[in-house]
């Protein structure tokens, strides 16, 4: 059935809410709004105040609360307004959340799902605007989730509060109106990364809001007669090293796609991950295509400007190709 990406996130959130007594929602207008994005609206008249939660505007405080709902055996879902907002509850995610199993010798879980808009695009400005996936990719105790798909705004959701530990969900903003074919709501695969183009010249492997960019890419270098591989890493933590080596190891090259800034990006983790363990199949130089250095600009023309393009990738793999 074809739908938005909003409304496969929001048919993901209102089955859990059916399944299990123990889910439920609360952030920054989620309730009575519908949700910055209208991800969660008409839930509120659905599931009533008590499990669709009107918090205060203190991202420290309404995700502690999850942590401890967590903690006492609920399934909670946190909404984060945008990933930039997320820094805000660091303490909480990084030095709470993901430690507890950990730091207790195995004898508490954190059952808590965070879901939060990240990426550029919209011209929202610098402090709206940001990708920090990789950020929070760094950290053991979390799994980092990138929903690129209607299908896996749609079957994320699930097992992900079936995960003992906290999950962290990453819904690109520029997605939300996209539409496509969603899943049957029994859940997808959130340990593996998925092919999304085949192709034997070249891989380029990307994530989230780079996925339909880096689509595009492959599809004017099939012009050219070199038939890209695209390949979803999906999941950033932990890395399905697997397929990407297996991917990398028939192409014998790869460029990697990244809204991240390039310093310290997550593409520089997956590039690393290929060199230390199939530099001997690599036919030429690894390459990257990440966001400029630079805070994210309010002018469409330096937003785009600033960011990975289709342009760019298509430039990145002829130079790895020789073309």
């Amino acid at each position: 059935m074809s739908t938005t990406y909003r409304d496969a996130l929001r048919d993901g959130l209102r089955e859990a809410l059916q399944r299990d007594a123990r889910v439920f929602l609360m952030g920054e207008d989620v309730g009575r709004y519908g949700g910055t994005y209208a991800v969660s609206k008409g839930l509120l008249d659905e599931f009533g105040p008590e499990r669709i939660r009107d918090t205060p505007l203190s991202e420290l405080a309404f995700v502690g609360m999850g942590v401890g709902a967590a903690l006492g055996g609920m399934r909670p879902i946190v909404e984060v307004m945008t990933v930039n907002f997320s820094l805000l509850a660091l303490d909480q995610i990084v030095n709470g959340a993901a430690l507890l199993r950990h730091m207790s010798g195995g004898q508490f879980s954190v059952p808590l799902v965070i879901r939060m808009a990240t990426g550029a695009g919209r011209q929202l400005a610098a402090q709206h605007s940001h990708s920090f996936e990789g950020w929070y990719a760094h950290i053991p105790g979390l799994r980092i989730l990138t929903p690129a798909t209607v299908e896996d705004a749609r079957g994320m959701l699930w097992p992900a509060l079936q995960d003992p530990d906290p999950v962290l969900l990453f819904e690109h903003a520029q997605l939300f109106n996209m539409t496509g074919e969603a899943s049957d709501g029994t859940g997808v695969d959130i340990r593996s990364a998925k092919v999304r183009r085949a192709g034997d010249d070249i891989t380029l492997v990307t994530y989230g809001g780079s996925l339909w960019k880096t689509l595009e890419a492959a599809e004017q270098l099939a012009e050219e007669g070199i038939e890209a591989e695209v390949l979803d890493l999906r999941v950033l933590r932990p890395l399905d090293t697997e397929t990407l080596l297996a991917s990398v190891r028939r192409t014998r090259r790869a460029v990697v796609v990244d809204e991240g800034w390039r310093s310290g990006s997550l593409a520089a983790e997956v590039m690393a991950r290929i060199v230390e363990e199939a530099f001997y199949d690599l036919d030429a130089p690894l390459a990257r295509v990440c966001s400029e250095e630079v805070p994210i600009p309010y002018p469409k023309h330096l937003e785009d400007a600033a960011l990975p393009q289709p342009e760019k990738i298509v430039a990145a793999a002829r130079g790895v190709l020789g073309r």
